[in-house]
């Protein structure tokens, strides 16, 4: 059975629609559209953070919903916002990203404005929804601040577009598109190859030799199942599904741009959850514990899996993982993430234009084998295990 686009009866043969609340390009579930669509807006979509210390537990709460965790237990999860009074920093981010993509879309001459919605967190994707009904918006493209395919990355983010549309009554009067996973654009590596390139130089400078430094690449560690059910299932990836093998061919593409012969590897980070259940490893910490028996003295940590500097980089890298990589008498740098970054930021605004003119797959650009990637989500793409399928935009159901 397929979902019709205002959820309606579904129709069948040719006609029937796949993907739920699309435009008319996309409805019908093509890989990559490679036909034109007069967007009316971008819609920026980010995860939210808390802006002062009451904030903070309803934030949480509002991250875990529906998984009934106590408040004393989010209350160990707090302590990481309230060292920094309560403040993630994620918001202001988006504030400056969305300041960046309106400044490039001026100076390309593109008249698309920017809504800005959190999943989480004020302003809520529904009421960047209600500000498009207020503006006479039908036709949004989605950009979400996420680059890689698994369930809390990209899924989620479709599925919270489907209920910021039905709470808000507007499922059939706005469609939502999603540009493409980026985690291979040039312009979301160029920024991470920089600071690679630096993060070495800033080793060597205080007398680290290369075979004694390693670099780590780090990014959120998820559950092992979520992780064998990121991206499409016509497709093996390996037991870390599409979501590690996609860290792992930029980490390969950024070490073979700067033909460094420096060792290196993925590792994971902020690992939650109760500890019976497999999570991907090794963790960043425990890693770097390993590297000091192995004469390692430098380490530089890239966070690879992050477009901004929020909590989980504050907090699980420049202070718990820098604090590690001391006490095991390394020295450490961390290198930055795209931020607003002008290859980062323009590389957005042609992720979008791409959608807009329906630009050819062939001329999309992409750094490892595994891209361009698609930009309608597969048929049971990013399954979250222990909920299942809910209705999702930008993608084939379930």
């Amino acid at each position: 059975m397929t979902i019709t686009n205002n959820g309606s009866a579904p129709e069948t043969g040719d006609t029937a629609v796949r993907v739920p609340f699309a435009t008319d390009a996309a409805i019908c579930g093509p890989e990559h559209v490679e036909e034109a669509v007069a967007y009316d807006a971008i819609l920026l979509a980010g995860f939210g953070g808390p802006e002062g210390q009451e904030d903070v537990i309803p934030f949480l709460r509002n991250v875990t919903r529906g998984r009934g965790i106590p408040d004393e237990r989010l209350e160990e999860v707090a302590h990481h916002y309230r060292h920094f009074g309560g403040v993630s920093p994620i918001n202001q981010h988006n504030r400056e990203l969305k300041a960046a993509l309106e400044a490039e879309l001026a100076a390309r001459g593109i008249e698309l404005p920017v809504l800005w919605g959190n999943r989480n967190w004020d302003p809520y994707l529904r009421d960047a929804l209600r500000e498009a009904e207020s503006r006479g918006f039908t036709q949004l493209i989605g950009l979400a601040t996420s680059a890689y395919s698994s369930f809390s990355s990209c899924r989620q983010y479709r599925e919270d577009f489907a209920i910021a549309l039905e709470e808000t009554g507007l499922a059939g009067g706005i469609r939502i598109d999603k540009v493409r996973q980026y985690f291979d654009h040039p312009g979301f590596v160029a920024p991470f190859t920089e600071g690679v390139r630096d993060g070495l130089a800033a080793i060597a400078a205080q007398g680290v030799a290369p075979e004694a430094t390693r670099v780590l690449f780090a990014t959120h560690s998820i559950p092992t199942a979520d992780a064998q059910r990121s991206g499409p299932r016509d497709r093996d990836f390996g037991n870390g599904g599409a979501y590690a093998a996609q860290h792992l061919a930029v980490a390969e593409v950024i070490m073979r741009e700067l033909g460094s012969e420096v060792g290196w590897k993925l590792v994971y980070q902020s690992r939650s959850g109760p500890p019976t259940q497999p999570w991907l490893e090794p963790d960043i910490n425990d890693e770097i514990a390993e590297l000091e028996g192995a004469g390692v003295k430098g380490v530089v940590i890239v966070p690879l899996g992050f477009v901004s500097d929020h909590m989980e980089v504050m907090w699980d890298l420049d202070t718990e993982a820098i604090e590690t990589a001391e006490e095991h008498g390394m020295v450490a740098v961390r290198t930055q993430t795209p931020g607003t970054h002008p290859a980062y930021v323009t590389g957005l605004v042609d992720l979008v234009m791409e959608r807009v003119q329906g630009t050819p797959t062939a001329e999309r650009p992409a750094l490892t084998e595994l891209g361009p990637w698609y930009d309608v989500c597969r048929p049971g793409c990013c399954e979250n295990v222990r909920a299942g399928f809910k209705p999702a935009a930008a993608g084939i159901a379930p």
